[in-house]
């Protein structure tokens, strides 16, 4: 059984649909004919990806930015990670693609892909409650936030994405911002069997595999997507004000040591939150707090 791309149009702005018919020239020169399926709007792709993934089809290439690569991930998790997972980014973000060092041009996502060379990376499964309160469950490769970045992802879906990522990001920060409130946050943690609890403060809190999101903000520096445990980073500041001033380090991941900022490693959390925010999922948003996250070990096969 050969491989499937798997092509969200919608990505960059349009700019993947568009693009690809030069695309796939590339794509099949490089790695030979390849089935192709376009998504058709969100959740698709994820069963696109487990019913190829259930057939035995390999490699499984995401074309889009890290929401289809969440898809095509949780796709092929279902089914039980069989399949390898390439990645030719044509996103807003690229914030996945940074951790695992791929560079942003096509012929580099490609010549990774030929290689064939595999990297086994964790996954976290989550439980949560969609928007409506019904319970929900999937997976993440990157980053689960709750507060202000769930805000900012939620806005950025509606935000246009024509002028480039930074201003789309910058647009939905504002909003977010102005609409967002510090949450009391209910942590109950463990790694490798250790327990732990605790109450925060914060405007944001992420649950890092990976170590960027928000279109490269460096919020986990320490994170690797394949040693074992989640990078947990809460965020705090005495104002609105403060945390706009404050949030400009997180690009440079110099903000871990400034006031407000609590960080610990777990392989299980549950986060509640007395006054619900929306959350995200790898850049996408999907429900609200508790959330429940539980780390799978080198569950997914990804070219890198």
């Amino acid at each position: 059984m050969g491989g499937l791309v798997i092509v969200n149009p919608n990505a960059g702005g349009g700019r993947a649909g568009r693009t690809f018919g030069g695309v796939r020239k590339v794509i099949d020169r490089r790695l030979g004919p390849m089935e192709v399926a376009f998504t058709s709007g969100p959740g698709h792709g994820v069963a696109i990806a487990r019913q190829a993934a259930q057939t035995g089809q390999s490699p499984i290439v995401a074309v889009g930015g890290d929401g289809t690569l969440h898809e095509v991930a949780s796709g092929v998790l279902d089914s039980g990670g069989t399949s390898a997972v390439g990645y030719v980014g044509q996103g807003t973000g690229g914030d996945f693609r940074r951790t695992l060092g791929l560079e942003h041009r096509l012929d580099a996502y490609l010549e990774v892909i030929a290689r064939g060379r595999e990297r086994r990376v964790d996954a976290g499964r989550i439980r949560y409650r969609a928007l409506d309160g019904t319970p929900q469950s999937g997976w993440f490769l990157n980053i689960v936030s709750a507060g202000l970045g769930g805000l900012v992802d939620r806005r950025v879906a509606h935000t246009t994405r024509a002028l480039g990522s930074g201003p789309a990001y910058f647009l939905a920060s504002l909003g977010a911002l102005a609409a967002c409130r510090r949450g009391r946050l209910r942590c109950r943690a463990s790694l490798r069997g250790q327990a732990s609890e605790r109450t925060l403060s914060a405007y944001m809190i992420a649950v890092c595999n990976g170590g960027f999101f928000g279109s490269g903000m460096h919020v986990a520096p320490m994170a690797q997507p394949d040693d074992g445990r989640f990078e947990v980073v809460a965020m705090d500041a005495p104002n609105k004000l403060a945390f706009a001033a404050f949030s400009r380090r997180i690009y440079t991941g110099n903000h871990l040591k400034a006031p407000g900022v609590v960080h610990f490693a777990c392989d299980r959390i549950t986060i509640d939150l007395e006054n619900a925010e929306v959350r995200d999922v790898d850049g996408e948003p999907l429900g609200q707090l508790p959330i429940e996250i539980e780390l799978v070990p080198q569950a997914l096969r990804i070219l890198a």
